[in-house]
């Protein structure tokens, strides 16, 4: 628990109404999206501005208090679990959109914006901001950043990374600056802003962010094609590419996930189909319709038994709506859902979903796969239950080797869950012990103390790499 000097300093701070170290209030923010992690702050805190952060940061750094800054808890790599104790960092009144400013395309949020507002907010104004993570409707800014957040819409525009301009960082000693700008260009200095977006909350806080806009597109198509062959699906994808076309949204549903989400939104998706692409693209009118007239051929071409072309946007969001839910809808199979990530190239899509099936049978599991085909990013998903601790035994052994597999095609542990505290034991097996060593050198530079998001990224002790039966 917190001395009383440090919660009189805290409480001087933020006063009473933004401090509260009761148990309920503790506990609510004891967990986050991540199965089989909890472990209780010793107090939640909701700072009002950025000196008031910097101020909280300096009473932690002072005392040795780990700090862990929360943004909606959607994460699923254990991220925000205080499994240290000391204060949970809330933003909930650090939510205001700052400026939209059309002249510089950009818009400066403070982190506690949720992320489909700051959607909303551009498209009002005929800009697109690209990056649209599956929990957008209730994730943050600040979470996007900490996490580097992905999307559907991640092959054409890429991550949360690729759209940050300009970050407000309180550092662990309680000081304040600020990277990059609204440029196009700025080499001066080290890159911190890069630095800083996926860096999990371990190396500073961040209270404010400029965010790049662009136009928004003009109009957009939606297809669906479906394939009896993983093989055909995953050629299919990698021909796309190879005929420099870049789709907006290209996305893989195996059958288990299809059924399940079929079941839960009940839109008439089908289910006898082993495999299926959901195909966006989006630009000039023009555009699209060469592009979806080709991506239909090349579908075709790989032995698509069938083509759809949405035929209104009606019909469109709900197959973007259906491929959303697909975690809610396996979440409702069992009590427990392990939901990973791993990434590939998008040539190694079918090995690995084919890997994941014979893992699967190996330790009797049901994984249903579906994620990102094209960028090569899968989210295999496991419902289970964490009271069944010998079935969670073969769930952790299952989920080794995929990691291993992943990284036997040229892939990585996480494409954009995170690495937190579920795949810290991992993240050697794809930097090696080099990698993780100049990792702790910044870490150790900026935070000497440890008290930013301490036990996340880097592991007591790494895994054995396992041995994959060939």
């Amino acid at each position: 628990m917190l001395t009383n000097i440090v919660k009189e300093k805290m409480i001087a701070i933020v006063t009473n109404e933004n401090f509260d170290d009761s148990k309920t209030g503790r506990l609510v923010y004891s967990y986050d999206s991540t199965p089989n992690f909890q472990a209780l702050p010793d107090a939640v805190i909701s700072p009002r501005n950025t000196a008031e952060v910097a101020e909280i940061v300096k009473v932690c750094n002072e005392h040795g208090v780990p700090i862990v800054p929360r943004g909606s808890g959607t994460n699923l790599c254990g991220g925000t679990c205080p499994l240290e104790g000391g204060i949970v960092l809330l933003f909930k009144h650090m939510n205001k959109i700052l400026e939209l400013d059309e002249e510089n395309l950009t818009i400066t949020v403070q982190p506690g914006v949720i992320t489909f507002d700051v959607i909303t907010a551009a498209e009002a104004k005929g800009l697109f901001y690209p990056p649209d993570p599956g929990s957008m409707k209730i994730s943050t800014i600040g979470g996007n950043i900490n996490e580097n957040s992905g999307g559907l819409r991640g092959l054409k525009y890429g991550v949360t990374r690729d759209y940050v301009l300009a970050l407000e960082i309180v550092l662990p000693n309680g000081e304040v600056i600020r990277t990059g700008g609204k440029l196009a260009k700025d080499v001066a200095g080290y890159d911190f802003t890069r630095l800083y977006v996926g860096s999990e909350g371990t190396l500073g806080i961040v209270t404010e962010a400029t965010l790049k806009l662009i136009p928004i597109p003009e109009t957009k198509k939606t297809m669906l094609a479906l394939y009896q062959d993983l093989e055909a699906a995953a050629k299919s994808v990698s021909k796309i590419i190879a005929n420099k076309i870049i789709p907006a949204t290209l996305e893989f549903l195996d059958q288990p996930t299809l059924r399940v989400v079929e079941d839960y939104a009940r839109i008439g998706l089908p289910t006898e189909a082993k495999a299926v692409l959901l195909i966006e693209q989006d630009g000039p009118p023009e555009v699209v319709e060469r592009d979806i007239a080709l991506i239909s051929e090349i579908c075709r071409q790989e032995n698509a038994v069938s083509v759809q072309i949405a035929q209104s946007e009606a019909e469109a969001e709900a197959l973007r709506t259906a491929r959303r839910t697909a975690l809610s809808a396996l979440a409702r199979l069992k009590p427990t859902t392990i939901l990973e990530d791993a990434t590939v190239p998008r040539s190694e899509i079918a090995k690995m979903v084919n890997a994941i099936n014979e893992i699967a049978a190996k330790y009797q599991l049901d994984i249903c796969t579906f994620g990102h085909a094209g960028d090569g990013n899968l989210h295999p998903t496991c419902p289970t239950d964490a009271r069944n601790h010998e079935e969670m035994e073969r769930v952790e052994k299952a989920f080794a080797e995929i990691f291993e597999k992943a990284i036997e095609l040229g892939g990585t542990i996480t494409g954009e869950h995170g690495v937190g505290v579920m795949k810290a034991p991992y993240l050697e097996w794809k930097l090696g012990e080099a990698g993780i060593a100049a990792m702790k050198a910044v870490k150790n530079a900026l935070d000497p103390n440890n008290i930013m998001n301490p036990g996340k990224v880097f592991a007591e002790e790494s895994r054995k790499r396992v041995v994959v039966a060939k």
